[in-house]
């Protein structure tokens, strides 16, 4: 019987090396596992000089929700990278397609650490579908279906 294989673990840097967002939109710090097919979970770290915070709202700070909905559908798209089971030619960038049943359950403030967990539903050639879920502190702030693809990119 075969052991399963050790979890991958990415840094920025190996983050910086898969996704084609760089500051300040990069949504995604640390990926702490990743099981290719499967699943990844990771975190960004939300700081108080964020750029959206002066105006997202001034004296109350809150992470827009759209942007909590970036930072999974950016770790789908590492964890989509690492699943490809064919090879990619040429250059690609993952495309977000859709959103499906996107719910808001608490706001995420500066000092919060946002944990990510994206499951693959389903993948089929260059697509997959998504389940994700964002938390801080083991309270569920987000979740959504995410679909999205791998996109040839044109010189």
């Amino acid at each position: 019987m075969s052991e399963a294989a050790e979890p991958i673990r990415l840094d920025i840097q190996a983050i910086l090396g898969v996704l084609p967002h760089r500051f300040p939109f990069v949504m995604v710090d640390r990926v702490t596992e990743l099981v290719p097919g499967s699943h990844v979970r990771g975190h960004k770290c939300v700081s108080f000089n964020e750029p959206w915070f002066p105006g997202h709202f001034p004296g109350r700070p809150i992470m827009p929700g759209v942007l909590i909905l970036e930072a999974l559908a950016q770790i789908g798209g590492v964890l989509a990278h690492q699943s490809q089971t064919q090879p990619l030619v040429g250059e690609r960038v993952m495309f977000f397609l859709g959103i499906d049943k996107a719910k808001f359950r608490r706001p995420v403030e500066p000092g919060d650490r946002l944990d990510l967990h994206v499951t693959i539903l389903q993948a089929r050639s260059s697509v997959f579908r998504f389940r994700g879920e964002a938390s801080v502190d083991g309270e569920r702030c987000a979740e959504a279906e995410l679909l999205a693809s791998a996109v040839e990119t044109k010189d």
